[in-house]
């Protein structure tokens, strides 16, 4: 799964960069102390600059006054050990008073590689004797034993790679083996919400670091399923419930039809009585026409209706429809002006025929039944790229903005008012958003711009 495999490239690279983070900052550290603590001032220079500096002239042993300045700044003293006796032929005034003034070879090797009494002493070669060039205790410390072999100093850069390079595959590892019983558990439980999301059923293994949320997740899948198999039974009971009702409806309305259809065009009766019957003849006709459409939206809502798709000239389809409407139009009250361009011939989708001249029926019967006075109706059909749109508008009396709203985002809008002889039920419209998504379309609904409605279906090629 993606999510996981991204969870755990997420954890190495923070690993990784953790890792390079703390080389980095140690490396630093270790410069900066490196850097602090290192002087450029070389106690052994000092000792050669010290025995170049003393002379020795008639009135003995001198040293200029700026390496004498130099000895005092640095707090240190100095004495000459003559070639011949071996013993202390000159001394500054600072020199302490624990040290010998007589020595032996071993104790010039002693001194010249470490300490005499304990204060780190450094030595120079000066004129008949040697030099030494002691500091306080605590000013430096000398490698006394100090050896390193050749190969180790050679071979020290690669070494040091290597041991950064072992360090970090072995806290990759630690960090790995951490993790893995994580990671092992955060499995199956992103597959769990993963098949949630997807309506499948789910059972987690309530075992691990995260078994308490395997739980959850498999109360939460036992509820959804309830819930779905509640909702399929509910919904296949209201599709028989439609269906049942229709049918148990159209015949005695069929009757009710026959029979007011006679008395409609009986001589014997009043022109009153007739004009009655003619009222039953047309809601009846009405009534005929919801028991259609709710069985046709209860098909299309629970996918009972098949779909013939096949490519179709939605541009014939559309002129098909014109030239019905404008032939029942007998008293010429909705004229429909024809607005595609001239240039445009044709526009393939793939469609049911049927369902499509449904759609496109409903939404210019939609504008002739919301504007009883009358209104121009403007059908057109536009290629556009992947897609076919077809536009029905009118100039009628439009709607309002939160009317269009509701239009647009609720899945069924229902009109009703009290004027129960011209009763609007609202299902047109609502099988008609049916059948474009049926089609993989969408529908959008807006003010036309001649002042009425404007409604677009946009169906993919």
């Amino acid at each position: 799964m993606k999510s996981i495999s991204k969870l755990i490239r997420r954890f190495v690279g923070i690993m990784t960069l953790s890792t390079l983070l703390f080389s980095i900052l140690n490396v630093a550290f270790f410069a900066i102390v490196f850097v602090k603590n290192t002087t450029t001032f070389s106690p052994w220079d000092m000792a050669d600059s010290a025995a170049a500096a003393l002379q020795f002239t008639n009135y003995g042993y001198s040293i200029s006054g700026d390496v004498m300045t130099k000895l005092k700044e640095e707090n240190a003293w100095a004495f000459l050990i003559d070639n011949d006796t071996r013993q202390v032929v000159w001394q500054t005034d600072n020199l302490p008073d624990n040290i010998p003034m007589q020595y032996t070879l071993s104790d010039i090797a002693e001194l010249t590689r470490g300490y005499v009494n304990g204060y780190p002493t450094f030595t120079g070669a000066a004129q008949n004797g040697l030099l030494v060039l002691g500091y306080p205790k605590d000013k430096f410390w000398k490698h006394t034993r100090a050896s390193w072999d050749y190969n180790f100093i050679a071979n020290l850069p690669r070494n040091a790679i290597l041991i950064l390079a072992i360090n970090t595959i072995l806290m990759f590892l630690l960090y790995a083996a951490a993790n893995t019983k994580l990671l092992r558990s955060i499995r199956p439980i992103a597959k769990g919400i993963q098949d949630l999301s997807g309506g499948n059923p789910v059972y987690i293994k309530e075992n691990g670091m995260l078994s308490e949320l395997a739980e959850k997740i498999n109360k939460t899948s036992e509820i959804l399923q309830k819930q779905t198999e509640q909702l399929r039974k509910k919904e296949n009971a209201r599709a028989n419930w439609i269906a049942g009702v229709s049918h148990d409806i159209r015949t005695p309305l069929s009757m009710i039809m026959g029979y007011a259809g006679q008395l409609e065009h009986s001589t014997q009766l009043p022109a009153a009585e007739r004009k009655k019957a003619a009222g039953i003849v047309k809601q009846s006709n009405r009534m005929r026409d919801l028991i259609n459409d709710l069985n046709l939206a209860s098909r299309l809502e629970y996918d009972m209706q098949p779909l013939t798709m096949k490519q179709e000239n939605a541009i014939s389809i559309l002129r098909q429809m014109v030239v019905d409407f404008i032939n029942m139009d007998i008293d010429d009250k909705f004229p429909i002006e024809w607005k595609t361009v001239d240039t445009l011939s044709a526009c393939y989708i793939n469609a049911d025929k049927d369902l499509l001249k449904r759609a496109i029926s409903n939404l210019i019967q939609n504008s002739i039944n919301h504007n009883e006075n009358g209104c121009v109706i403007y059908v057109s059909v536009d290629d556009d790229n992947n897609t076919c749109k077809i536009c029905i508008e009118d100039s009628g009396i439009g709607a309002s903005d939160e009317q269009i709203d509701k239009l647009n985002n609720t899945p069924h809008y229902m009109v009703c008012d009290t004027n129960t002889a011209e009763q609007r039920h609202g299902l047109g419209l609502l099988i008609v958003k049916q059948i474009i998504k049926g089609h993989n379309g969408k529908i959008v609904i807006d003010h036309s711009e001649y002042g009425g409605l404007k409604v677009v279906l946009i169906i993919p090629k």
